[in-house]
């Protein structure tokens, strides 16, 4: 699909998102889609100005329609990089459907604030739900790394793995643990080249990192 068949598909669905709200002002829903649509185009200042009018006329609605708005504004600052507002934001979100979601995008903020102790704790609170999503498998086992809590990250990824050998991410961080723990890491590092060879590429440069790591580790010695 080239770029005029882009622009030409995003307007379509944008005129059809926009219709949506017209046909049914009174559906919060409407709303939420217009704004999901507007972040992935980056309009974020719309898709800001949009959730807070939706947030006016469905003020004191049910509990479900407030938070559903109010973690649609959450993904728009995160997703614009604000993630002091998105935090705030995420942390209004109680109802149970959405709550597991929220912890994990309070997590992911973190994460890029580089505060990974705070994010590891949202983590594992979203995970007593979801035991078994390789997503929130996969940031537990980031944020253990980067705290430098190699053997407990190896046993997450080794979870994921367990249940999908294809999963190229989890394949690439285990190959850097295992070289952190000397183990054998080339069969981790050919998977993840062989599912996922797009994030393979965008993080090779983490192998060299890890190779500094471990000689200046041993000089240490």
């Amino acid at each position: 699909m080239n770029n005029d068949e882009k622009q030409r598909q995003a307007e379509a669905t944008l005129h059809k998102l926009v219709k949506d709200i017209d046909d049914h002002p009174h559906d919060y829903r409407t709303y939420y889609d217009l704004s999901v649509f507007l972040i992935q185009l980056k309009s974020y200042t719309q898709a800001e100005e949009l959730l807070m009018k939706a947030m006016e006329l469905f003020k004191g609605q049910s509990k479900k329609i407030t938070n559903t708005l109010t973690y649609g504004l959450g993904n728009v600052y995160y997703s614009a990089g604000e993630f002091e507002k998105a935090i705030q934001q995420f942390q209004q979100v109680t109802d149970k459907d959405l709550q597991s979601d929220a912890y994990v995008m309070l997590a992911q903020s973190y994460m890029s604030q580089k505060n990974y102790k705070k994010a590891l704790v949202f983590l594992l609170t979203a995970q007593e739900t979801a035991k078994q999503d390789p997503s929130i498998n996969l940031l537990i086992g980031q944020c253990l790394m980067s705290l430098g809590n190699f053997q407990q990250a190896a046993d997450y990824y080794d979870k994921i793995l367990e249940n999908d050998k294809t999963n190229g991410e989890a394949n690439f961080n285990r190959g850097l643990i295992a070289m952190v723990l000397g183990e054998n890491f080339e069969p981790y590092f050919k998977a993840a080249e062989k599912y996922d060879k797009a994030y393979f590429d965008k993080e090779q440069g983490k192998i060299s990192d890890i190779e500094k790591f471990i000689q200046i580790r041993k000089g240490k010695k």
